[in-house]
């Protein structure tokens, strides 16, 4: 299910990115050793009272050379557009001002929850500043300090408190999943090509999807699937086609409400940033993924082209050693047919259990062949492990001391355990714990 979504919108220099930092925890400052995995401060997931979400923050959202206040405005007609609660923030030390009340003014439109926090509230004798933003029409100002850490707490659960209320979910045996890129590689042609029918607008412009459409269907063997279409620019044509960071946003989204990601690559253009945006935070969110190579009808190619390509592919997205690649053509359908099979793997794989005695058997066998390492005198020693989630797999190993285990033996862990069971397609989570 797609988590909710919060923005924080308000006029430059009023400390949204310091409250978004301050709501997002320690989840922005993880650092992982793999090269290639790009992380984009503006969008993160967070989390509140056990309640997931994700966070914008609309002043990382560049609109090149827009003038100061337009970019303003169209920042927070993104914030209507994509989230479900919506933090205006003001400031305090400059109180109320124009642009503060032309950012009010958008924030009228939406029947969305606004909750107005007035930051750089930094000791309790400034509080009394904060009742001239009463005019703004949004109810009780929530003071805060970014400075401090103080008050976002209280802000907190009041954005918890307005997210829409969860649906008891019916059972469902089909498998989600959704295609992902940049604009104009083929992600509708691909949809409608599967279906066989014209689901989808398909258009040389890139952004014509509006929308994230789902789409079920069945396979020939009886299976059911459903499709996510992902929209990767829509409305307002040149405020979204300027803003690489939106379309990205819009895949959030759908990554979230899927068990499978179609990373797809258009052939003729090769490899771009944006490739490894959408791309890592696919792998972050722990899904399945499969990369889909579209249009591959349209290249020159000899005996070494698709294996020259795909080692491009592994040079550039590194941290996706496990995903499959497949090279297809939605113009003519070549290999498209393998993507229904290829789609129900990597959903087993990622839904893969293993047994602790079968677990623990590879686990012993990794160590005989590659002793765990000394640090400083001080050897690691490994007791076993176990698993204790799927969706991705994720297993704790217990230790003596998890500062012992360096990144490379961990790595060489994960590959061991993937030499035994059939991971393809699928993150692994290796969580180290020391042993009680």
């Amino acid at each position: 299910m797609a988590l909710p979504v919060v923005a924080i919108v308000g006029r430059p220099n009023v400390g949204k990115s310091t409250i978004f930092n301050e709501m997002a925890g320690d989840r922005i400052s993880i650092v992982e050793d793999t090269p290639g995995v790009t992380r984009d401060r503006i969008y993160t997931r967070a989390e509140w009272l056990t309640r997931e979400f994700r966070l914008i923050d609309t002043g990382g959202i560049e609109m090149g050379d827009e003038p100061f206040m337009t970019q303003i405005v169209q920042q927070a007609e993104i914030a209507i557009d994509e989230a479900d609660v919506i933090v205006f923030m003001v400031s305090a030390k400059e109180g109320l001002t124009e642009a503060d009340e032309r950012v009010a003014k958008i924030l009228y439109r939406t029947d969305k929850p606004v909750i107005l926090a007035v930051n750089k509230v930094d000791n309790p004798e400034k509080r009394s500043e904060i009742y001239d933003f009463y005019a703004l029409g949004f109810g009780d100002p929530y003071p805060i300090s970014g400075t401090h850490r103080t008050g976002v707490g209280d802000l907190l659960d009041k954005v918890v408190s307005e997210f829409p209320e969860v649906d008891a979910e019916e059972e469902d045996d089909s498998i989600r999943f959704s295609l992902i890129g940049r604009p104009n590689v083929g992600k509708s042609s691909i949809v409608n090509a599967l279906l066989g029918e014209d689901r989808v607008i398909v258009s040389d412009i890139a952004g014509t999807t509006r929308d994230a459409v789902d789409t079920k269907f069945t396979d020939a063997e009886g299976d059911e699937f459903v499709m996510v279409d992902t929209a990767g620019i829509r409305k307002r044509g040149k405020v979204y086609e300027n803003t690489e960071k939106y379309s990205v946003m819009r895949a959030m989204r759908a990554i979230d409400d899927s068990n499978v990601v179609l990373m797809v690559l258009n052939a003729e253009e090769g490899i771009r940033d944006q490739d490894k945006h959408v791309a890592g935070y696919a792998h972050e969110a722990g899904r399945a993924i499969i990369i889909v190579v579209n249009k591959w009808d349209t290249i020159e190619k000899d005996t070494y082209t698709m294996k020259d390509f795909e080692q491009t592919i592994r040079d550039e997205f590194q941290y996706l050693s496990y995903a499959p690649i497949v090279f297809v053509s939605a113009k003519t359908k070549q290999r498209l047919n393998k993507l229904p099979e290829m789609i129900k793997q990597v959903d087993a794989n990622h839904k893969r259990r293993i047994q602790s005695a079968t677990l623990n058997e590879v686990i012993m066998d990794a160590l005989a062949t590659n002793p765990t390492p000394t640090v400083n005198g001080k050897r690691l020693r490994v007791y076993y492990a176990t698993q204790v989630a799927i969706q991705p797999p994720t297993f704790v190993v217990f230790v003596n001391d998890p500062e012992l285990m360096h990144f490379s033996y961990e790595r060489f862990l994960e590959n061991q355990i993937r030499k035994a069971f059939d991971f393809t397609g699928t993150p692994i989570h290796l969580i180290k714990r020391a042993r009680k």
